[in-house]
């Protein structure tokens, strides 16, 4: 059994200590790689989660307090959800 408070990839070099960002860079782009998948990195996965978190919960505050960031429009600026507002509303707008 795993201990809640263990991490999921430790580091080799000691028990129960977090992988570096260059290691995390370098495992995710090796599994990136075997997909064909180009143009990752850990952000990728940061926004990505933040995304999917807004669209889920709609609670752009606590999304803001998990990045810390200063504003909610920040937040949604850096998840993409200020220009997928904006696409949507143009598919919408109509001049009659």
């Amino acid at each position: 059994d795993k201990d809640p408070d263990d991490y999921l990839i430790k580091s080799r070099q000691n028990y129960n200590r977090p992988i570096s960002r260059s290691m995390a860079y370098k495992i995710l782009h090796d599994a990136a790689d075997k997909f064909h998948i180009e143009s990752i990195g850990t952000h990728t996965l940061r926004k990505t989660f933040g995304y999917h978190f807004y669209n889920q919960t709609k609670d752009v505050v606590t999304l803001q307090k998990i990045f810390n960031h200063s504003h909610p429009a920040i937040t949604l600026r850096y998840i993409g959800i200020e220009q997928e507002s904006i696409n949507e509303a143009m598919k919408r707008f109509k001049i009659y």
